[in-house]
């Protein structure tokens, strides 16, 4: 698969913050064809650090989601480098004044793209790990009569007190390094870059995966190799880019937005999609604590329990193929 992708422009994005994001560009790519009836359509939204190659990962001919039998939309969302960013977006908004972005604003602009560009007002499935997951429920939420199902996985529809604070940790590792100056900087802040990414790999994995040195599987000797991998992956990210993703996905909730007025209870009630809701028991942000408060609100909704020490990354590509042999088995039970 290439990696090109076609750009969707939307001249005025109104935010819930208030500020307007114009000429915003949400990136993307298609597999597969559109039928006739337009019922074919899976849209997977990307993760924290993801992009739509990275997602070609949970797809492929015979897997459940197959573009030989579906057409899968796989959307960039804003602040990863492609669709609009902090480091793509001319001035006034560029770099730190780049405006506070949330889920609600992502999937109004993916609606957007789905109906302007392809005419569809119908989901099949939205499905997706982490942030990606923390969309589906958005949009089952956001607009509960055009999706048929979802399927989070390592995901939430709130985020959790707790995995703020952990999103908060590496946030405050980055912007401590002097060299961020308020997100102003000239030069990208390595220190905090590193450390950013040095804190995130001690909550990436649980403790089992470090106790019985699963990093081996991922061709590092030592702990302290995998930590330096993960310092050189972040220092390929713009801090603010990072940090645009990192609010959005603090400020996640899907009962933000005007139809509830912050009633958590009345979000998940108001779901009319087939769920599953994959958690796995080592995730030590997405807790399935949380997904059995969500699924006990949402009709039609089934909570699975996957049991790994890989924790978070059990959903990476390549990672468990056991996993996502578990997974293509839920999606095919939600997908035509």
């Amino acid at each position: 698969m290439t990696s090109a992708h076609h750009i969707f422009n939307i001249e005025k994005l109104d935010l819930q913050s208030g500020e307007v994001l114009h000429n915003a560009q949400l990136a993307y790519k298609t597999y597969g064809t559109l039928n006739d009836a337009k019922d074919n359509v899976v849209v997977l939204p990307t993760f924290y650090t993801g992009s739509h190659q990275r997602n070609e990962g949970f797809f492929g001919q015979g897997r459940a989601i197959d573009p030989a039998r579906h057409f899968i939309v796989s959307v960039n969302m804003f602040g990863n480098g492609i669709s609009s960013s902090p480091s793509n977006t001319p001035m006034p908004l560029a770099a730190a004044k780049f405006p506070q972005i949330t889920l609600y604003d992502n999937i109004n602009a993916q609606q957007q793209l789905l109906a302007s560009q392809f005419g569809i007002d119908r989901i099949a499935l939205v499905t997706g790990w982490s942030m990606a997951g923390c969309q589906s429920f958005q949009w089952a939420a956001q607009y509960p009569d055009q999706v048929d199902a979802i399927l989070p996985f390592c995901a939430s529809a709130k985020t959790a007190e707790h995995n703020w604070v952990f999103l908060e940790g590496v946030k405050s590792a980055l912007q401590a390094d002097a060299v961020f100056d308020n997100g102003n900087y000239r030069l990208p802040p390595a220190k905090g870059l590193k450390a950013f990414g040095r804190i995130y790999a001690g909550w990436a994995f649980s403790q089992t995966f470090y106790r019985e040195k699963m990093y081996r599987k991922l061709g590092f000797e030592t702990a302290e190799a995998l930590l330096q991998d993960w310092e050189q992956d972040h220092l390929n990210w713009d801090a603010n880019d990072l940090l645009c993703k990192l609010s959005s996905w603090q400020h996640a909730d899907i009962s933000q937005q005007p139809r509830y007025n912050g009633n958590f209870e009345q979000a998940l009630a108001a779901i009319k999609a087939r769920t599953i809701i994959i958690a796995c028991d080592n995730d030590l942000y997405f807790r399935p604590e949380d997904n059995i408060i969500e699924a006990n609100h949402i009709d039609r909704s089934e909570l699975r329990i996957y049991e790994s020490a890989w924790g978070h990354c059990v959903a990476s590509p390549g990672n468990s193929p056991d996993f996502h042999q578990f997974l293509d088995l839920a999606i095919a039970e939600l997908l035509p």
